[in-house]
């Protein structure tokens, strides 16, 4: 007996997957250590917790700096970072490419900073020859900070953070470099040291692969020197006050984020036991390069293509797709509520979807993601000229 096909009837109802670029997939594990019962706050097993997350948390920005650990999204980091280092009147110097430095700047300028944007496109990455000329028409240094994201999960733009920092070298200045790695870190190779950086800070919902909550800080010796000129610092972020590890209402200014420090404990763990960040590094260059081949097989004139236009400059943690005249919410839409994929939207004015490789991935994760969208074309009557989930599994084929 023939089953009759059912057009049109959903087929979401399995586990739907959030491919949008972040909150990313949080492992079974991470989840399970925020189902834990609550412990002590002031001794006992969670101070030792807390006290293993703090020691092992520079070694995932490769720094010998400090890091800080504060309830709150990267937003809350944008804060902590500027209101610890720079005094009213300072001039900030904003290095735009795609969206994010840009409202890290509109942030900080409510502090009564001076704040002037490098202007970028939102497809091209940061120019350190641009950079290096403005530098070097301050020579008064006026400008004391450079504020910059290492990928703009708007655009998906991987700027070259040790070209800027060469370039501010060059240039003789000595602006502090901060670095806005939410969408990067434990996703793409960042060197805090190696590379000269000043300031870095994230969010753990990425690729720390933890639910939203709380957001990272880490200082170096340069940056610990500005504080002590600082005078836009806010009780809360104040990084005097939370030097002192011998008391965890004073390191967290309050109530621990009790889960969150648990669940980002047992990622650390993950992160680790798959051999460590250049491992997890090379996995996500594997996973990208896989979704960079299905781009470039649908791609055509006028149509779905890449919104980076430099394949150097294209980040391993998420895709933005320009779609031409195939309407992306429609696409959207169609995956989410008929496949159970939801993709990242457009944003910053860019007509496309985002999709998201980040964190807890693999390939059938990816080839599963690839497949729908490639599906959703063909439904919506717009099928590629060529197969990207050809083009995916031959990459990925290569790889492993």
């Amino acid at each position: 007996m023939t089953t009759p096909t059912v057009r049109g009837a959903s087929l979401k109802y399995g586990r739907t997957m959030a491919a949008i670029p972040g909150p990313s997939i949080v492992p079974d594990r991470v989840l399970a250590a925020f189902s834990l019962p609550m412990p002590d706050l002031y001794e006992g097993p969670l101070v030792d917790e807390s006290n293993e997350v703090r020691e092992r948390l520079p070694g995932i920005a490769r720094t010998e700096g400090e890091a800080f650990i504060i309830t709150g999204n990267g937003h809350a980091g944008w804060q902590m970072a500027t209101s610890n280092t720079l005094a009213a009147g300072d001039k900030v110097l904003v290095a735009e490419a795609g969206r994010f430095a840009t409202i890290w700047g509109i942030y900080t300028a409510v502090s009564d900073i001076d704040v002037e944007v490098l202007e970028g496109t939102d497809r091209d990455p940061v120019d350190p020859d641009r950079l290096e000329t403005r530098l070097r028409e301050d020579p008064a240094h006026e400008i004391k900070a450079v504020l910059i994201a290492h990928v703009d999960t708007a655009s998906s733009v991987r700027n070259d953070i040790l070209a800027v920092r060469r370039a501010i070298d060059d240039a003789n200045h000595p602006a502090l470099l901060m670095v806005d790695c939410i969408a990067s870190m434990g996703c793409e190779e960042f060197l805090m040291d190696e590379w000269g950086v000043d300031i870095a800070l994230a969010g753990c919902q990425k690729g720390l692969m933890v639910p939203p909550g709380i957001s990272f800080v880490w200082a170096s010796e340069k940056a610990s020197a500005a504080h002590k000129r600082a005078d836009r610092k806010v009780g809360y972020f104040d990084w005097e006050a939370r030097r002192d590890h011998s008391n965890m209402y004073s390191y967290y200014a309050g109530t621990p984020p009790i889960a969150h420090i648990r669940g980002l404990r047992e990622a650390i763990n993950i992160i680790e036991e798959e051999g460590g960040l250049d491992a997890v590094w090379a996995r996500h260059e594997r996973l990208a390069d896989a979704v960079k081949a299905a781009v470039a097989a649908w791609s055509t004139p006028g149509g779905i293509d890449f919104n980076i236009l430099s394949e150097a400059h294209r980040s391993n943690c998420v895709t933005t797709v320009r779609t031409g005249a195939v309407d992306p919410a429609a696409l959207r839409s169609l995956c989410e509520k008929q496949a159970g994929l939801i993709l990242g939207l457009g944003i910053a004015g860019i007509e496309g979807f985002r999709l998201a490789h980040m964190g807890h991935l693999n390939p059938p994760m990816i080839l599963g993601a690839i497949g729908t969208i490639e599906a959703g074309l063909h439904a919506m009557g717009v099928p590629p000229a060529n197969s990207g989930v050809a083009a995916a599994a031959a990459s990925i084929g290569a790889a492993i």
